[in-house]
This record gives structure tokens, sequence and C-alpha cells, in this order.
């Protein structure tokens, strides 16, 4: 099943603004953190220096400069989700899709290789591998697309058959040709399968309670009551 959103619902389930576990996702490990922190500091001090040595008088200039860059470890993360929600909304055009797990499959994947010396002095290459799960979803009109993400262990519970929902993006108003996707829901297991996850979900959430309740209340047709 496939149904059209109207821009105004597109762009409330689609944020421009980074919401909490978007913030999350791009604080990234206490590594990325220091390293927005190293890159605070040292824009702050580069200010303070070029200020003193140029004598630059354009105070309330430099005060925003300063705020800004003493506060950079802290922005940039809704920066950095802000601007790939730009990226999704950007399309002119969006549709809840409702389909089922055709099949599932784990993937081990190459994520990096790192240089290092063990004990006896020799050059060892290390190899940084991710589990990944890869679903394929799709429905009967023969629409479907595969999905990939970091395994989990809650993921355990998918099996094939699954009720799962999502966003999907296209340029056309028909949306015959769907260019993006969102992360993936099953609302049987409250579960979301996802790397970055590009949705508010209350608002995903309302949309698919809303059509589930709009389809069971289709009202059925009466049988004719045949009089003798």
């Amino acid at each position: 099943m496939l149904v059209p959103l109207t821009r105004q619902k597109f762009e409330q389930v689609v944020p421009l603004i980074a919401t909490g576990l978007q913030y999350k996702y791009y604080w990234g490990k206490f590594s990325n953190f220091l390293q927005r922190l190293l890159i605070s500091v040292v824009a702050v001090v580069a200010i303070l220096l070029v200020t003193f040595v140029f004598k630059l008088e354009f105070a309330s200039i430099v005060f925003v400069l300063g705020v800004v860059s003493a506060f950079f470890w802290l922005w940039y993360p809704v920066f950095q989700a802000s601007m790939r929600n730009l990226q999704c909304r950007r399309y002119k055009y969006g549709g809840f899709f409702r389909g089922q797990v055709l099949d599932w499959w784990i993937t081990d994947q190459l994520m990096g290789k790192t240089e290092t010396v063990n004990n006896k002095g020799e050059l060892v290459i290390v190899e940084n591998r991710e589990k990944q799960i890869n679903l394929e979803v799709g429905d009967d009109t023969g629409f479907s697309i595969q999905f990939v993400a970091p395994l989990r262990s809650a993921h355990k519970v998918i099996t094939r058959g699954q009720i799962a929902e999502m966003v999907v993006m296209s340029n056309r108003a028909d949306l015959s040709s769907i260019e993006e996707f969102s992360d993936i829901y099953f609302p049987n297991r409250d579960l979301w399968v996802s790397d970055y996850p590009y949705l508010r979900r209350d608002f995903f959430n309302d949309i698919g309670r809303r059509l589930r309740e709009d389809q069971q209340q289709k009202p059925r047709r009466r049988r004719r009551r045949v009089e003798d």
C-alpha cells in the first residue's frame, strides 16, 4: 500500500531541524566530541590572536564569532543532521508505504582498515568489520526496496511476512519513481530498523495509526436479504 502525503504532512514527518535522536546520531563517540572541542579551542584562540595583532575594533562581530566558535562542539551535530534532513526535503513528494518483509539476510561489511605494530615490531593491518542486516521489503504490486542497516540484537524478532512501514520520496506526483526512503518501522513489534533516524517518529506513528483505523472502519458490503 502506498498513500501520498500532503506537503505539510511530509514536512512534519521529515523535520528540518534535528530531532533528539538525530542529534545523538551525529554527536558520535567520545573521540568525535574531542575533535569538535579541539576545533572550538583552536578557533577561539585564532580569533583572539587576530583581534590582538590587528587591533580590530569590531567588538560585536568578534564577540559573535567567538561565541559561535566556542560552542562549535555543541551546535555542529545539529547542523549536520539538519543538512541531511534538507536533502530529503528537497524531494517534491512523499508517500507512506506499507508492505511486508520479503526476505532478509546478514552480511559482514568492511568499514575500514587500521595499521598498527605488534610486540615484535611487525606491521599489522586490522580490519574494522560490522555486521549488517539486509531487508527486502515489498508489496503485492511488485514494488520492492532493499534496505541495509547495522545489525542490532533487537533485529532477531524480524521474520519474513512481517508488516513494514516507511516513508518514500520522489520527484513525481504519482510516486512512480522512488528516489529515497526512510528508516523502517515494524508496528507489530514497535521496532525501528535504521542507520540514521530520518523521521519524526511521533508524527509517523500517528499517520500509520490513522491509516490502520481507516482500513478497519471501511464499511463492509451488506449481503442482500433474500425474501421468500
